[in-house]
């Protein structure tokens, strides 16, 4: 059956989802640069174009949520540390850069 959205593998776009909530954040990374990789080579029809698009859009919000839940567990990890309560500013999207 067809009626389905599927990706380029022809999986349904439930199964994906629910794939891509299991990756980690090394896996989702990897996999969303090979997606970029693809859609930035070109030369996929239209529909394949999207299922990759929104795959890789899946894949990024993946990505996000696991660093926001990093960023958390290093704030509370922070917080426990000698009693204080304390708290380090963590910038996910530049972690080098002192806040």
């Amino acid at each position: 059956m067809n009626d389905a959205a599927t990706d380029p593998e022809g999986v349904a776009a439930g199964v994906t989802a629910a794939a891509v909530a299991r990756l980690t954040f090394d896996q989702a990374l990897e996999e969303l640069q090979g997606t970029v990789a693809r859609l930035e080579a070109g030369g996929q029809p239209l529909e394949e174009a999207i299922a990759l698009y929104e795959r890789g859009v899946a894949l990024h919000e993946q990505c996000a949520r696991l660093l926001a839940d990093a960023e958390l567990r290093v704030r509370r990890l922070v917080e426990r540390a000698g009693g204080a309560l304390e708290t380090i500013a963590v910038d996910v999207r530049d972690p080098e850069s002192p806040e």
